[in-house]
């Protein structure tokens, strides 16, 4: 893999211009993001465009009314990040003295990234949100879907490389790797052991990252370990206005709090919510324990089983796209 470095200026939110460092590939394949200022990394994984049938058939075991009907959907290439995202990563966008720490350790260069980073950063947690079940390469967990995209937006600020979150239509495709069967390794759910830390061997926690075997595309816990945000809002009959052509977007796009569409299952979860069409929608009693109002953009604190994974499509949208992406404002929840 060739990569080669180049100085960005980054217009983010309209309001600073800063000078960060991008690695570009010189063709569609996987590669290794570097963090600036850090010694992290984060592997992506290159996944080839094509179609594929969308949602389950009424006949699989664990189907539900909202995984039909089954429609056929066309996938653009795009990169997907070949593990959940990580404290170790999260940790340097959630907390500034984390990141400036690590930067002192590394080039004045990538330091002076540091200062300049004005990205809109998470408030405090009150508690520890890993819940003693591991930090260092363990999945991140308890962000909202809000604070997944803002931090797309402090990586696109480190790297120029613009990074969001998947769609549901997304997901599903790259965790079926081509396959049509419940799971990507086929329908024995005796051997889900092997791919997804779920109910029947966690343990009551998550475990570090990529401990399981991969799917087809390389990617890892896909099935299991923790649920993972997807772009879209959860809508309940949302693949029967696709087949009647009553919607033609390629997402629904997120215009209340609740419900938000996460995928994957956890490892709080039993065999039939890790298939690759189980959707489970976000609820108000992931955050029933904040004692705050408004509760807080940033933080869940009942949902120790929801983490994410990033992409980036392989053509790059326009800077207003972009833009519009990041530049959210939080919807309050009292």
């Amino acid at each position: 893999m060739f990569f080669s470095k180049k100085v960005l200026a980054i217009a983010l939110s309209g309001l600073i211009s800063i000078q960060v460092y991008a690695q570009t590939t010189t063709d569609f394949k996987s590669y290794t993001q570097v963090i600036p200022g850090s010694n992290q990394t984060y592997a992506m994984v290159a996944i080839p465009g094509g179609k594929f049938m969308m949602g389950s058939p009424a006949t699989e075991k664990g189907h539900k009314p909202d995984e039909g009907p089954q429609h056929n959907v066309t996938i653009e290439p795009f990169y997907m990040g070949q593990y959940e995202i990580t404290w170790d990563l999260y940790d340097l966008f959630a907390f500034t003295n984390m990141e400036k720490e690590m930067a002192t350790k590394y080039t004045e260069s990538d330091a002076n990234l540091s200062k300049t980073d004005a990205t809109t950063r998470p408030s405090p947690p009150y508690v520890d949100m890993s819940f003693g079940m591991g930090r260092a390469g363990h999945p991140a967990i308890n962000m909202t879907q809000y604070a997944a995209i803002k931090f797309c937006a402090w990586l696109y600020a480190k790297t120029g490389i613009f990074y969001r979150l998947p769609t549901e239509a997304e997901w599903e495709y790259a965790c079926r790797a081509n396959t049509t069967t419940p799971y990507s390794f086929g329908a024995d759910v005796k051997k889900l052991g092997d791919y997804a830390v779920f109910t029947g061997n966690s343990d009551g926690g998550y475990k570090k990252v990529g401990s399981k075997k991969p799917n087809p595309f390389g990617l890892y816990d896909m099935h299991g370990n923790v649920m993972e945000w997807t772009k879209d809002q959860y809508v309940e009959d949302y693949y029967k206005q696709v087949a009647s052509g009553k919607v033609k977007e390629p997402y629904a796009p997120t215009t209340t709090l609740y419900p938000n569409s996460v995928r994957g299952g956890s490892w709080d979860d039993g065999p039939e919510v890790l298939r690759s069409a189980a959707r489970t929608p976000s609820a108000p009693a992931w955050k029933v324990l904040d004692p705050q109002s408004p509760k807080s953009d940033w933080w869940l604190t009942s949902a120790s089983f929801v983490g994410f994974r990033i992409v980036r499509p392989a053509k790059t949208p326009g800077a207003d796209e972009i833009k519009a992406y990041y530049d959210i404002k939080p919807i309050k929840d009292y």
